[in-house]
């Protein structure tokens, strides 16, 4: 297995983006970021994002596209799944 790459349609910032993950360990990923060029940065929890001018040149180097679903069912089998923490209750203030 290894590198996989969902397809860039997420919106943010103006852009569109894919996930990056590896479903061997996060040593292999942040290896093969760097050799897309990829800054440590882009990294958030289990992938990292990257944006679409990016694309080609993750399957040139070998990732593998799959859908969204597969590459979370893969990080969950692999258990390298790392989900977004809910953000602490915090009461209201007073007025």
């Amino acid at each position: 297995m290894g590198i996989m790459i969902d397809r860039p349609v997420w919106p943010g910032r103006g852009r569109r983006w894919s996930h990056l993950c590896s479903d061997q360990s996060f040593a292999e990923l942040h290896e093969f970021a760097r050799r897309l060029g990829v800054p440590e940065r882009g990294f958030e929890r289990d992938h990292y994002d990257l944006p679409s001018d990016l694309y080609a040149a993750a399957l040139a180097l070998g990732a593998e596209p799959v859908a969204s679903q597969q590459l979370v069912r893969r990080l969950h089998a692999a258990g390298l799944r790392r989900r977004k923490q809910p953000k602490p209750h915090r009461p209201a203030e007073p007025v």
